[in-house]
């Protein structure tokens, strides 16, 4: 009987190393994520800075505390192809610190109704986003005009352009690998269907 409650004692101490193990190999990932997310934002700060030069940078800085009757126009700094496995090119997605901008490519007609476009990318990711910002206005965590909006330009049916202002640096990666997937799948099936 003595033996019995070291036994139990030592069988408990297993389990809670197996939580702890498992919290720890969560809590590494997500820091491996969140460090990949950081990486890719300093490669687009980087490059911009190549591109655009430190002088137009501050020139454009000073332009920005004028004051403007009309709401500046998002330049767009860096532009991504967003291609196919086959190499085909599906959209081009433009992109400056707060805003995005995904440009379909010509030759391409992606109807919003070929899944997984809006019950993967406008419920459950874009529309969350802008679920999670709208909760964090009425906390006062955030200013009305930082939530996060997003504009989807059709022909019809037909997706043109998506536009996502107010975009935040955790979300930028996520955005990105998001949209690049669905219009991937979508990609596929239209393909599958010609």
């Amino acid at each position: 009987m003595a033996g019995a409650a070291p036994r139990k004692n030592e069988a408990e101490k297993m389990r809670k190393l197996a939580q702890v193990k498992e919290m720890l190999e969560r809590r590494i990932a997500n820091t491996e994520a969140e460090l990949e997310e950081q990486k890719t934002l300093m490669e687009f700060v980087n490059q911009t800075l190549l591109e655009k030069g430190f002088k137009r940078a501050e020139i454009a800085k000073s332009k920005r505390h004028e004051p403007q009757a009309l709401p500046p126009v998002v330049e767009y700094e860096t532009a991504i192809p967003l291609k196919a496995a086959t190499g085909k090119l599906l959209a081009n997605l433009h992109m400056s610190r707060e805003s995005m901008r995904v440009v379909v490519a010509e030759g391409e007609a992606f109807n919003v109704k070929t899944p997984p476009f809006h019950q993967f990318l406008v419920e459950r990711v874009l529309s969350k986003m802008q679920e999670k910002d709208r909760e964090a206005v009425g906390r006062r965590e955030l200013p009305q005009d930082k939530a996060l909006a997003y504009e989807l330009i059709l022909e019809g049916d037909t997706l043109k352009e998506i536009q996502i202002r107010n975009l935040t640096a955790g979300r930028l990666r996520e955005l990105r690998s998001s949209i690049h997937w669905t219009l991937e799948k979508m990609h596929e099936k239209t393909s599958k269907d010609a």
